[in-house]
């Protein structure tokens, strides 16, 4: 019979800029949930500068504080210690890795323990660290625009286009790889992520200026399919100009995006939204890193104790850091 200690230590935001890393009790697990003890945790790091800044990440978002505790922390990997009456699918022991983030209000994994539904939690057979899982949630979204190329033939044999070499850029140029593009194009200004993006599949790439990529959907340097991973509209219409057949949108889009009337002729180029987040686009996430196709820990600039959140969310907003990864024992 497993143990467990009488308390626990969680994260709250309690204002913007301010954080209280204290004591809580550990949850009960209701039916359909499942207790996890949490090996670790890596930022989201857009959701992590925009709530501990006080920002909204989405128009009409309404931020409270303090914030829920444990929020915004949701790329988590850990345990199974206590299961609700009615889960039949994952047991006492076994690792697992969260997939799904529904937005609901609830408490967050940057926490000692927290419970989550069996349902948004996948399990995890081959051994893992946690640098090399937490970041599952994150692949599962970028896989969701693959799953929407895929509507248009998918990326298999064709030359494909990431702009932005964050974390969502840079998971997608593996999985491009993974999914059998010919060859991957990189885009993004920082030399140190375009660096990081040819170790991990990229054959070129560029830093976003005209000059580097001339303009043109006849060139040698045309690519088939791209993906935009920075919601910006002069970089989507970038994108649309060098490209034959689809433009898939990953980025959190804030500004108006103009189609230009010739990009409807030879070829059209379709603008796709994005898709529904699905346990079918995470567990083609999790093969990929089985595989070792997918490396979710080349994202993780740096491990620190959950008690350093501050200097890790710092760390982030300077560009210091790609992902860090959070361990809430340190």
């Amino acid at each position: 019979m497993t143990v467990l200690p009488q308390s626990m230590k969680q994260l709250v935001i309690t204002q913007p800029g301010e954080v209280a890393w204290q004591d809580a009790a550990i949850p009960t697990p209701k039916p359909n949930e499942v207790l996890v003890r949490v090996s670790g945790v890596s930022t989201c790091p857009h959701w992590d500068m925009h709530i501990l800044g006080g920002e909204p990440m989405f128009p009409g978002q309404e931020l409270q504080y303090p914030y829920f505790p444990g929020q915004p922390g949701h790329e988590a990997v850990g345990v199974v210690m206590a299961v609700g009456e009615a889960v039949t699918t994952l047991e006492v022991g076994q690792p697992v890795v969260a997939w799904r983030d529904t937005g609901e209000p609830r408490a967050g994994f940057y926490a000692q323990f927290n419970v989550f539904r069996a349902v948004d939690l996948l399990a995890v057979t081959d051994e893992r660290s946690p640098a090399q899982l937490a970041s599952l949630e994150l692949a599962m979204c970028v896989e969701v625009s693959f799953q929407r190329l895929a509507e248009l033939g998918g990326v298999k044999g064709k030359r494909v286009a990431v702009a932005g070499l964050g974390p969502a850029g840079l998971v997608a140029v593996q999985l491009a790889r993974y999914h059998g593009a010919s060859s991957v194009v990189g885009v993004d200004p920082v030399a140190e992520r375009r660096e990081l993006a040819l170790t991990l599949g990229a054959r070129v790439v560029f830093d976003g200026g005209a000059e580097s990529w001339a303009e043109g959907r006849a060139t040698e340097q045309t690519v088939d399919m791209s993906i935009d991973c920075t919601g910006l509209a002069p970089v989507v219409k970038f994108l649309l100009h060098r490209t034959n057949q689809a433009v898939a949108l990953f980025g959190v889009v804030r500004e108006e995006i103009r189609y230009a009337g010739g990009l409807m002729w030879g070829p059209g180029v379709t603008l796709m939204g994005y898709g529904d987040h699905n346990r079918a686009a995470a567990e083609t996430a999790l093969a990929a890193v089985v595989a070792d196709a997918l490396d979710l820990s080349a994202l993780i600039t740096e491990t620190l104790p959950m008690s350093e959140y501050i200097r890790g969310v710092e760390m982030l907003r300077q560009k210091q850091a790609i992902k860090i990864l959070f361990d809430p024992w340190a």
